[in-house]
Protein backbone atom coordinates (compact mmCIF):
# COMPACT_ATOMS: atom_id res chain seq x y z
CA UNK A 1 0.00 0.00 0.00
CA UNK A 2 1.55 3.68 -0.65
CA UNK A 3 1.72 5.31 2.07
CA UNK A 4 1.22 9.58 2.47
CA UNK A 5 2.92 11.32 4.94
CA UNK A 6 1.10 14.55 5.74
CA UNK A 7 1.28 18.14 7.55
CA UNK A 8 5.00 17.68 8.10
CA UNK A 9 7.88 19.65 7.68
CA UNK A 10 10.46 18.57 5.37
CA UNK A 11 14.10 19.22 6.40
CA UNK A 12 15.60 17.69 3.96
CA UNK A 13 19.33 16.56 4.69
CA UNK A 14 20.68 19.33 2.54
CA UNK A 15 21.16 21.70 5.17
CA UNK A 16 18.14 23.99 3.65
CA UNK A 17 15.64 25.55 4.96
CA UNK A 18 12.66 23.19 6.52
CA UNK A 19 9.55 23.35 4.31
CA UNK A 20 5.57 22.35 4.41
CA UNK A 21 4.82 19.54 2.16
CA UNK A 22 3.61 16.38 2.03
CA UNK A 23 5.47 12.97 0.54
CA UNK A 24 4.30 9.89 -0.80
CA UNK A 25 5.99 6.57 -0.51
CA UNK A 26 5.58 3.54 -2.67
CA UNK A 27 7.28 0.81 -2.54
CA UNK A 28 10.68 1.30 -1.45
CA UNK A 29 10.85 4.85 -2.45
CA UNK A 30 9.97 8.30 -2.45
CA UNK A 31 7.48 8.88 -5.30
CA UNK A 32 6.32 12.11 -5.20
CA UNK A 33 6.66 15.09 -2.67
CA UNK A 34 4.32 18.37 -2.48
CA UNK A 35 0.68 18.86 -2.33
CA UNK A 36 -0.64 15.76 -2.50
CA UNK A 37 -4.15 15.07 -2.00
CA UNK A 38 -4.55 11.68 0.36
CA UNK A 39 -6.36 8.85 -1.95
CA UNK A 40 -8.23 5.77 -0.72
CA UNK A 41 -5.61 3.31 -1.82
CA UNK A 42 -3.01 4.92 0.78
CA UNK A 43 -1.84 4.70 4.19
CA UNK A 44 -2.20 8.16 5.96
CA UNK A 45 0.89 8.96 8.39
CA UNK A 46 -0.41 12.50 10.62
CA UNK A 47 2.99 14.12 10.82
CA UNK A 48 1.30 17.62 11.83
CA UNK A 49 3.54 19.03 14.34
CA UNK A 50 6.39 16.83 13.17
CA UNK A 51 9.90 16.99 10.99
CA UNK A 52 9.98 14.43 8.43
CA UNK A 53 13.74 13.85 7.60
CA UNK A 54 16.14 11.19 6.21
CA UNK A 55 16.56 8.29 8.07
CA UNK A 56 20.02 8.58 10.64
CA UNK A 57 22.94 6.72 9.29
CA UNK A 58 25.07 5.44 11.82
CA UNK A 59 28.39 5.37 10.53
CA UNK A 60 30.48 3.63 13.49
CA UNK A 61 28.09 0.66 14.82
CA UNK A 62 29.10 -2.66 16.79
CA UNK A 63 25.95 -4.70 16.01
CA UNK A 64 28.00 -7.02 14.17
CA UNK A 65 27.23 -9.94 15.65
CA UNK A 66 23.64 -8.63 17.92
CA UNK A 67 21.99 -8.53 14.32
CA UNK A 68 22.34 -11.99 13.64
CA UNK A 69 20.75 -12.75 17.29
CA UNK A 70 18.26 -10.36 17.26
CA UNK A 71 17.47 -8.78 13.59
CA UNK A 72 15.31 -5.92 14.31
CA UNK A 73 18.64 -3.88 16.30
CA UNK A 74 15.85 -1.71 18.66
CA UNK A 75 18.21 -0.07 20.42
CA UNK A 76 19.35 1.77 16.84
CA UNK A 77 15.45 1.61 14.90
CA UNK A 78 14.33 3.21 17.89
CA UNK A 79 15.94 6.20 17.90
CA UNK A 80 15.67 7.17 13.91
CA UNK A 81 18.51 4.96 12.61
CA UNK A 82 17.86 3.25 9.47
CA UNK A 83 21.33 2.21 7.97
CA UNK A 84 24.58 1.63 10.28
CA UNK A 85 28.51 0.38 9.19
CA UNK A 86 29.63 -2.73 10.66
CA UNK A 87 33.29 -3.53 10.73
CA UNK A 88 34.42 -1.25 12.80
CA UNK A 89 38.47 -0.53 15.13
CA UNK A 90 40.01 -3.09 12.67
CA UNK A 91 38.18 -6.23 14.75
CA UNK A 92 34.85 -7.30 13.36
CA UNK A 93 33.46 -11.09 12.39
CA UNK A 94 34.73 -11.58 8.86
CA UNK A 95 36.94 -12.87 7.10
CA UNK A 96 37.55 -15.69 9.48
CA UNK A 97 39.58 -18.89 8.86
CA UNK A 98 38.61 -22.28 10.71
CA UNK A 99 41.44 -22.41 12.31
CA UNK A 100 41.32 -18.78 14.59
CA UNK A 101 37.67 -19.24 14.85
CA UNK A 102 38.51 -20.10 18.93
CA UNK A 103 40.97 -17.38 19.51
CA UNK A 104 39.51 -14.65 17.60
CA UNK A 105 35.94 -14.85 19.29
CA UNK A 106 37.82 -14.42 22.77
CA UNK A 107 39.96 -11.94 20.90
CA UNK A 108 36.33 -10.09 19.69
CA UNK A 109 34.16 -10.68 22.66
CA UNK A 110 34.60 -7.84 24.87
CA UNK A 111 33.92 -5.09 22.00
CA UNK A 112 30.93 -7.41 20.14
CA UNK A 113 30.04 -9.83 22.14
CA UNK A 114 30.11 -13.84 21.32
CA UNK A 115 27.32 -16.42 21.48
CA UNK A 116 27.21 -20.16 20.40
CA UNK A 117 24.01 -19.66 18.92
CA UNK A 118 25.83 -18.84 15.49
CA UNK A 119 27.50 -20.50 12.83
CA UNK A 120 30.96 -19.03 12.83
CA UNK A 121 31.83 -21.06 9.89
CA UNK A 122 31.33 -18.39 7.43
CA UNK A 123 34.67 -17.66 6.22
CA UNK A 124 34.50 -14.67 4.47
CA UNK A 125 32.78 -11.25 3.87
CA UNK A 126 30.56 -12.82 1.67
CA UNK A 127 29.47 -15.73 3.78
CA UNK A 128 28.93 -12.59 6.79
CA UNK A 129 26.93 -10.64 4.52
CA UNK A 130 24.73 -13.52 3.27
CA UNK A 131 24.05 -14.49 7.22
CA UNK A 132 22.49 -10.92 7.59
CA UNK A 133 20.60 -10.95 4.54
CA UNK A 134 19.57 -14.63 5.64
CA UNK A 135 17.96 -13.35 8.87
CA UNK A 136 16.43 -9.87 6.95
CA UNK A 137 17.89 -7.33 9.30
CA UNK A 138 15.77 -4.38 10.63
CA UNK A 139 17.96 -1.89 8.86
CA UNK A 140 20.44 -1.28 6.43
CA UNK A 141 24.06 -3.02 6.76
CA UNK A 142 26.62 -1.77 5.57
CA UNK A 143 30.44 -3.76 6.56
CA UNK A 144 34.48 -2.57 6.68
CA UNK A 145 36.74 -5.08 6.37
CA UNK A 146 38.61 -5.43 9.34
CA UNK A 147 42.64 -4.93 9.23
CA UNK A 148 42.85 -7.37 12.27
CA UNK A 149 40.90 -9.95 10.32
CA UNK A 150 43.06 -9.41 7.10
CA UNK A 151 46.27 -9.41 9.30
CA UNK A 152 44.81 -12.76 10.78
CA UNK A 153 44.20 -14.53 7.96
CA UNK A 154 47.64 -13.38 6.27
CA UNK A 155 50.49 -14.14 8.98
CA UNK A 156 48.52 -14.98 12.37
CA UNK A 157 48.07 -13.12 15.48
CA UNK A 158 52.28 -12.24 16.16
CA UNK A 159 53.91 -9.37 17.42
CA UNK A 160 55.87 -8.66 14.18
CA UNK A 161 55.53 -7.43 10.28
CA UNK A 162 54.70 -8.75 7.50
CA UNK A 163 57.42 -10.69 4.51
CA UNK A 164 56.63 -9.30 1.14
CA UNK A 165 54.63 -12.31 0.34
CA UNK A 166 52.66 -11.74 3.87
CA UNK A 167 51.95 -8.24 2.76
CA UNK A 168 51.36 -8.72 -0.87
CA UNK A 169 48.63 -11.41 0.69
CA UNK A 170 46.79 -8.68 2.97
CA UNK A 171 46.91 -6.37 -0.11
CA UNK A 172 44.78 -9.84 -1.90
CA UNK A 173 42.77 -10.00 1.27
CA UNK A 174 41.37 -6.76 1.35
CA UNK A 175 40.90 -6.68 -2.75
CA UNK A 176 38.24 -10.00 -2.03
CA UNK A 177 36.61 -8.15 0.65
CA UNK A 178 35.99 -5.01 -1.61
CA UNK A 179 34.93 -7.24 -4.21
CA UNK A 180 32.61 -8.86 -1.95
CA UNK A 181 31.03 -5.64 -1.07
CA UNK A 182 32.95 -3.80 1.96
CA UNK A 183 32.76 -0.43 1.59
CA UNK A 184 35.98 0.38 3.09
CA UNK A 185 38.82 -0.55 5.47
CA UNK A 186 38.92 0.03 9.10
CA UNK A 187 41.71 -0.45 11.79
CA UNK A 188 41.97 0.21 15.27
CA UNK A 189 45.39 0.79 16.31
CA UNK A 190 45.20 0.22 19.98
CA UNK A 191 43.69 -3.56 19.11
CA UNK A 192 45.69 -6.23 18.80
CA UNK A 193 46.86 -7.28 16.05
CA UNK A 194 46.09 -4.26 14.42
CA UNK A 195 48.69 -2.04 16.78
CA UNK A 196 51.43 -4.38 16.10
CA UNK A 197 51.42 -2.84 12.22
CA UNK A 198 53.77 -0.03 10.84
CA UNK A 199 52.24 2.78 8.10
CA UNK A 200 53.52 0.42 5.66
CA UNK A 201 51.46 -2.30 5.40
CA UNK A 202 47.92 0.65 6.24
CA UNK A 203 49.52 2.19 2.88
CA UNK A 204 49.62 -0.90 0.80
CA UNK A 205 46.62 -2.15 1.71
CA UNK A 206 44.96 1.63 1.69
CA UNK A 207 46.10 1.75 -2.36
CA UNK A 208 43.55 -1.42 -2.61
CA UNK A 209 40.77 0.36 -1.09
CA UNK A 210 41.32 3.71 -2.81
CA UNK A 211 40.50 1.73 -6.69
CA UNK A 212 37.13 1.55 -5.05
CA UNK A 213 36.78 5.05 -3.75
CA UNK A 214 36.24 2.97 -0.41
CA UNK A 215 36.86 5.00 2.96
CA UNK A 216 39.41 4.20 5.54
CA UNK A 217 38.04 4.39 8.81
CA UNK A 218 40.68 4.48 11.79
CA UNK A 219 40.73 4.59 15.62
CA UNK A 220 43.68 6.04 15.59
CA UNK A 221 47.15 4.73 17.44
CA UNK A 222 46.27 7.98 19.93
CA UNK A 223 43.74 10.08 20.83
CA UNK A 224 45.85 11.02 24.37
CA UNK A 225 49.72 12.05 24.32
CA UNK A 226 50.59 11.21 20.97
CA UNK A 227 47.74 12.31 18.93
CA UNK A 228 49.28 14.99 17.26
CA UNK A 229 52.04 12.26 15.82
CA UNK A 230 49.46 9.77 15.47
CA UNK A 231 46.92 12.12 12.86
CA UNK A 232 49.81 12.86 10.85
CA UNK A 233 50.53 9.24 10.87
CA UNK A 234 47.04 8.83 9.54
CA UNK A 235 47.58 12.02 7.05
CA UNK A 236 50.57 10.10 5.37
CA UNK A 237 48.52 7.05 5.02
CA UNK A 238 46.04 8.61 3.11
CA UNK A 239 48.84 11.17 1.08
CA UNK A 240 50.75 8.07 0.17
CA UNK A 241 47.22 5.74 -1.01
CA UNK A 242 44.80 7.93 -2.43
CA UNK A 243 42.49 6.84 0.36
CA UNK A 244 39.97 8.69 1.97
CA UNK A 245 40.49 9.14 5.44
CA UNK A 246 37.71 8.61 7.97
CA UNK A 247 38.57 9.57 11.75
CA UNK A 248 36.09 7.15 14.02
CA UNK A 249 34.77 8.81 17.05
CA UNK A 250 36.89 12.00 16.96
CA UNK A 251 38.20 13.52 20.70
CA UNK A 252 41.24 14.46 22.44
CA UNK A 253 41.45 12.23 25.79
CA UNK A 254 43.27 13.31 29.12
CA UNK A 255 42.71 16.69 30.66
CA UNK A 256 46.79 17.46 30.18
CA UNK A 257 45.79 17.19 26.31
CA UNK A 258 43.00 19.75 26.14
CA UNK A 259 45.39 22.22 25.39
CA UNK A 260 46.43 20.41 21.65
CA UNK A 261 42.83 20.89 20.48
CA UNK A 262 43.84 23.65 18.22
CA UNK A 263 47.01 21.68 16.42
CA UNK A 264 44.30 18.51 16.13
CA UNK A 265 42.54 21.28 14.11
CA UNK A 266 45.17 22.77 12.38
CA UNK A 267 45.78 19.34 11.19
CA UNK A 268 42.53 18.65 9.95
CA UNK A 269 42.54 21.57 7.74
CA UNK A 270 46.19 21.33 6.42
CA UNK A 271 44.97 17.95 5.09
CA UNK A 272 42.20 19.55 3.50
CA UNK A 273 44.43 22.12 1.90
CA UNK A 274 46.69 19.32 0.39
CA UNK A 275 43.54 17.52 -0.96
CA UNK A 276 43.44 14.60 1.04
CA UNK A 277 40.18 13.89 1.81
CA UNK A 278 39.21 14.10 5.94
CA UNK A 279 35.60 13.24 8.02
CA UNK A 280 34.97 11.97 11.07
CA UNK A 281 32.39 10.77 13.51
CA UNK A 282 31.23 11.67 16.96
CA UNK A 283 29.19 10.39 19.75
CA UNK A 284 27.53 13.33 21.70
CA UNK A 285 28.88 12.59 25.03
CA UNK A 286 31.82 13.27 27.53
CA UNK A 287 32.46 9.46 28.30
CA UNK A 288 33.36 6.58 25.86
CA UNK A 289 33.17 3.08 25.44
CA UNK A 290 35.25 0.34 24.63
CA UNK A 291 36.54 -3.16 26.11
CA UNK A 292 38.60 -2.92 29.45
CA UNK A 293 41.35 -5.08 28.66
CA UNK A 294 42.47 -1.98 26.55
CA UNK A 295 43.55 -0.79 29.81
CA UNK A 296 46.72 -3.56 29.87
CA UNK A 297 49.69 -2.78 28.69
CA UNK A 298 50.54 -3.63 24.73
CA UNK A 299 52.91 -5.81 25.25
CA UNK A 300 50.29 -7.99 27.78
CA UNK A 301 48.20 -8.59 24.48
CA UNK A 302 51.00 -9.95 22.52
CA UNK A 303 50.10 -13.28 20.69
CA UNK A 304 46.00 -12.85 21.40
CA UNK A 305 43.84 -13.33 24.15
CA UNK A 306 45.04 -17.03 25.52
CA UNK A 307 48.74 -15.12 25.94
CA UNK A 308 46.50 -12.22 27.74
CA UNK A 309 45.11 -14.90 30.28
CA UNK A 310 48.40 -16.87 30.57
CA UNK A 311 50.51 -13.40 31.67
CA UNK A 312 47.00 -12.05 34.32
CA UNK A 313 47.54 -15.27 36.26
CA UNK A 314 51.34 -14.16 36.60
CA UNK A 315 51.67 -12.62 39.28
CA UNK A 316 55.62 -10.98 38.62
CA UNK A 317 53.95 -10.09 35.48
CA UNK A 318 50.79 -8.31 37.36
CA UNK A 319 53.70 -6.07 39.12
CA UNK A 320 54.94 -5.66 35.54
CA UNK A 321 51.65 -4.58 34.55
CA UNK A 322 50.80 -2.29 37.50
CA UNK A 323 54.30 -0.30 37.04
CA UNK A 324 53.39 0.13 33.31
CA UNK A 325 50.26 1.40 33.77
CA UNK A 326 50.74 4.11 36.54
CA UNK A 327 54.83 4.92 34.77
CA UNK A 328 52.98 4.53 31.13
CA UNK A 329 54.91 3.84 27.61
CA UNK A 330 55.29 5.94 25.07
CA UNK A 331 52.90 6.13 22.48
CA UNK A 332 50.54 4.05 24.58
CA UNK A 333 47.22 5.46 24.86
CA UNK A 334 46.81 4.98 28.94
CA UNK A 335 43.66 4.53 29.84
CA UNK A 336 44.06 4.63 33.91
CA UNK A 337 46.02 8.08 33.15
CA UNK A 338 43.95 9.99 31.43
CA UNK A 339 40.46 8.51 32.96
CA UNK A 340 41.35 7.53 36.26
CA UNK A 341 40.51 4.36 38.24
CA UNK A 342 37.29 6.21 39.87
CA UNK A 343 35.99 6.98 36.34
CA UNK A 344 36.42 3.47 34.76
CA UNK A 345 33.32 1.93 34.92
CA UNK A 346 32.01 -1.91 34.00
CA UNK A 347 29.66 -2.34 31.48
CA UNK A 348 29.51 -6.13 30.54
CA UNK A 349 30.79 -9.48 31.78
CA UNK A 350 30.13 -13.11 30.36
CA UNK A 351 29.63 -14.95 33.79
CA UNK A 352 26.73 -14.64 36.09
CA UNK A 353 29.25 -15.02 38.95
CA UNK A 354 30.75 -11.26 38.17
CA UNK A 355 27.21 -9.55 37.56
CA UNK A 356 27.68 -7.44 40.85
CA UNK A 357 30.62 -6.03 38.91
CA UNK A 358 28.85 -4.21 36.18
CA UNK A 359 28.28 -1.03 36.81
CA UNK A 360 30.98 -0.11 39.32
CA UNK A 361 34.29 2.03 38.88
CA UNK A 362 37.29 -0.65 38.78
CA UNK A 363 38.25 2.06 42.37
CA UNK A 364 34.29 0.46 43.73
CA UNK A 365 35.40 -3.01 42.19
CA UNK A 366 38.42 -3.02 44.59
CA UNK A 367 36.55 -2.24 47.80
CA UNK A 368 33.47 -5.01 46.54
CA UNK A 369 36.12 -7.35 45.85
CA UNK A 370 38.32 -6.34 49.00
CA UNK A 371 41.43 -6.09 47.18
CA UNK A 372 43.47 -3.41 45.63
CA UNK A 373 41.17 -2.22 42.00
CA UNK A 374 44.66 -3.46 40.07
CA UNK A 375 44.35 -6.72 41.32
CA UNK A 376 40.33 -7.29 41.69
CA UNK A 377 40.16 -5.95 37.90
CA UNK A 378 43.26 -8.30 36.94
CA UNK A 379 40.78 -11.16 38.46
CA UNK A 380 37.82 -10.10 36.71
CA UNK A 381 39.64 -10.26 33.51
CA UNK A 382 41.12 -13.47 33.72
CA UNK A 383 38.04 -14.83 35.21
CA UNK A 384 35.78 -13.16 32.25
CA UNK A 385 38.64 -14.42 29.65
CA UNK A 386 38.93 -10.57 28.52
CA UNK A 387 35.31 -10.29 27.41
CA UNK A 388 34.67 -7.18 29.73
CA UNK A 389 33.19 -4.22 28.52
CA UNK A 390 34.01 -0.23 29.79
CA UNK A 391 32.60 2.97 30.25
CA UNK A 392 35.28 5.65 30.39
CA UNK A 393 34.87 9.70 31.30
CA UNK A 394 37.51 12.02 29.33
CA UNK A 395 36.11 15.17 28.31
CA UNK A 396 34.19 18.09 28.94
CA UNK A 397 30.85 19.71 27.13
CA UNK A 398 32.37 22.27 25.65
CA UNK A 399 34.65 20.17 23.33
CA UNK A 400 32.32 18.07 22.37
CA UNK A 401 30.39 20.98 20.83
CA UNK A 402 34.26 22.39 19.50
CA UNK A 403 34.13 19.21 17.36
CA UNK A 404 30.27 19.00 16.35
CA UNK A 405 30.43 21.86 14.77
CA UNK A 406 33.67 21.18 12.20
CA UNK A 407 32.39 20.75 8.75
CA UNK A 408 34.09 17.12 8.92
CA UNK A 409 31.64 15.96 11.40
CA UNK A 410 28.81 13.60 11.04
CA UNK A 411 26.99 12.03 14.07
CA UNK A 412 27.70 8.19 15.29
CA UNK A 413 26.58 6.35 18.19
CA UNK A 414 29.78 3.75 18.56
CA UNK A 415 27.97 1.81 21.14
CA UNK A 416 28.92 -1.47 22.20
CA UNK A 417 25.37 -3.42 22.93
CA UNK A 418 25.97 -6.32 25.57
CA UNK A 419 25.36 -6.09 29.55
CA UNK A 420 24.60 -2.26 30.60
CA UNK A 421 25.99 -0.30 27.46
CA UNK A 422 27.08 2.71 27.22
CA UNK A 423 23.83 5.78 26.71
CA UNK A 424 24.86 6.06 23.05
CA UNK A 425 23.76 2.92 22.07
CA UNK A 426 19.92 3.51 22.90
CA UNK A 427 19.88 8.12 22.52
CA UNK A 428 22.99 9.02 20.36
CA UNK A 429 20.78 11.17 17.57
CA UNK A 430 17.45 11.86 19.89
CA UNK A 431 20.47 13.81 22.09
CA UNK A 432 22.13 16.11 19.53
CA UNK A 433 18.83 16.81 18.54
CA UNK A 434 17.48 17.60 21.92
CA UNK A 435 20.46 19.01 23.63
CA UNK A 436 22.35 20.13 21.06
CA UNK A 437 19.99 21.48 18.71
CA UNK A 438 16.60 22.56 21.07
CA UNK A 439 18.53 23.32 24.81
CA UNK A 440 21.63 24.38 23.92
CA UNK A 441 21.74 26.14 20.06
CA UNK A 442 24.94 24.13 19.02
CA UNK A 443 23.84 23.29 15.91
CA UNK A 444 20.43 24.28 13.85
CA UNK A 445 18.01 21.94 13.08
CA UNK A 446 19.21 21.64 9.50
CA UNK A 447 22.73 21.64 10.33
CA UNK A 448 21.91 18.38 12.51
CA UNK A 449 20.01 16.97 10.52
CA UNK A 450 22.31 17.33 7.47
CA UNK A 451 25.24 15.58 9.91
CA UNK A 452 23.19 12.58 10.16
CA UNK A 453 21.98 12.18 7.27
CA UNK A 454 23.38 13.21 3.61
CA UNK A 455 26.68 14.34 5.31
CA UNK A 456 27.47 10.56 5.88
CA UNK A 457 25.72 9.16 3.16
CA UNK A 458 27.85 11.54 0.50
CA UNK A 459 31.09 10.16 2.76
CA UNK A 460 30.68 6.97 1.76
CA UNK A 461 28.96 7.01 -1.15
CA UNK A 462 25.37 5.71 -0.49
CA UNK A 463 23.67 6.22 -3.28
CA UNK A 464 19.56 7.35 -2.87
CA UNK A 465 20.07 7.39 0.99
CA UNK A 466 20.22 10.53 3.11
CA UNK A 467 18.03 13.13 1.42
CA UNK A 468 14.22 13.08 1.10
CA UNK A 469 14.22 13.12 -2.11
CA UNK A 470 11.94 11.69 -5.38
CA UNK A 471 13.25 8.76 -6.14
CA UNK A 472 15.54 7.98 -3.41
CA UNK A 473 14.67 5.05 -0.95
CA UNK A 474 12.11 5.78 1.22
CA UNK A 475 14.30 5.89 4.54
CA UNK A 476 12.65 8.29 7.02
CA UNK A 477 12.83 9.66 10.03
CA UNK A 478 9.39 11.56 11.80
CA UNK A 479 10.01 13.00 15.04
CA UNK A 480 8.53 15.96 17.53
CA UNK A 481 11.63 18.69 17.81
CA UNK A 482 9.80 19.89 20.47
CA UNK A 483 10.06 16.55 22.39
CA UNK A 484 13.02 14.65 21.11
CA UNK A 485 15.54 13.32 23.90
CA UNK A 486 17.59 10.87 24.79
CA UNK A 487 15.96 9.33 28.19
CA UNK A 488 19.82 6.91 29.02
CA UNK A 489 21.47 7.46 31.44
CA UNK A 490 25.22 5.66 32.58
CA UNK A 491 23.45 4.26 35.18
CA UNK A 492 19.85 3.06 33.62
CA UNK A 493 21.02 3.19 30.05
CA UNK A 494 18.87 1.01 28.37
CA UNK A 495 15.79 3.27 27.65
CA UNK A 496 14.54 4.28 24.42
CA UNK A 497 14.28 7.80 23.74
CA UNK A 498 11.35 9.85 23.48
CA UNK A 499 9.82 12.37 20.54
CA UNK A 500 11.13 9.58 17.67
CA UNK A 501 7.39 8.83 16.21
CA UNK A 502 7.91 7.01 12.82
CA UNK A 503 10.42 5.34 10.88
CA UNK A 504 10.31 4.27 7.54
CA UNK A 505 12.93 1.79 6.24
CA UNK A 506 12.55 0.99 2.58
CA UNK A 507 8.93 1.76 2.39
CA UNK A 508 8.65 -0.30 5.48
CA UNK A 509 6.48 1.11 8.62
CA UNK A 510 9.31 0.16 10.97
CA UNK A 511 8.35 2.41 14.27
CA UNK A 512 4.56 3.84 14.22
CA UNK A 513 3.37 6.36 17.24
CA UNK A 514 7.00 5.67 18.91
CA UNK A 515 6.28 1.81 19.02
CA UNK A 516 8.07 -0.69 17.45
CA UNK A 517 6.16 -2.89 14.72
CA UNK A 518 7.94 -5.82 14.44
CA UNK A 519 8.91 -4.63 10.43
CA UNK A 520 11.92 -5.76 9.34
CA UNK A 521 12.56 -4.45 5.79
CA UNK A 522 16.65 -3.34 5.90
CA UNK A 523 19.04 -5.00 3.70
CA UNK A 524 22.69 -5.37 3.27
CA UNK A 525 24.19 -2.24 1.34
CA UNK A 526 27.67 -3.28 -0.81
CA UNK A 527 30.19 -1.60 -2.63
CA UNK A 528 29.55 -1.81 -6.40
CA UNK A 529 31.91 0.07 -8.77
CA UNK A 530 32.07 3.05 -6.88
CA UNK A 531 28.81 3.81 -5.28
CA UNK A 532 27.07 1.80 -2.42
CA UNK A 533 23.75 0.38 -2.95
CA UNK A 534 20.79 -2.31 -2.76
Amino acid sequence: MKKLIVGGTVVDGTGRPGYKANVLVEDDRIAEIGEIAPQPDMEIIDAAGLVVAPGFIDTHSHSDLQVLLEPSVAPKVMQGITTEILGQDGISLAPLPQEYISPWRKNLAGLDGDSDDINWNYKNTEGYLKMISDVRPGLNECYLVPHGNIRMEAMGLENRQPNEEELEKMCAITRREMEAGAIGLSTGLIYMPCAYSESKEIIEMCKVVAEYDGSFVIHQRSEADTILDSMREVIKIGRESGVKIHYSHFKVCGKKNWDKIEQVIELLEQAEKEGIRVSFDQYPYVAGSTMLGVILPPWVHDGGTDKVLERLADHELRKKMVYDIEHGIPGWDNFVEFAGLDQIFVTSVKHKKNEDAVGLSLTELGKLRGKDPYEATFDLLLEEENAVGMVDFYGTEEHVQRFMKRPEMNACTDGLLGGKPHPRVYGAFPRILGKYVREDKALTLEEAVYKMTKKPADTFRMVGRGEVKVGNYADLTIFNPDTVIDKGTFTDPAQFPEGIEYVLINGGLTVKQGKHTGNRSGVVLRKKGLDVVK
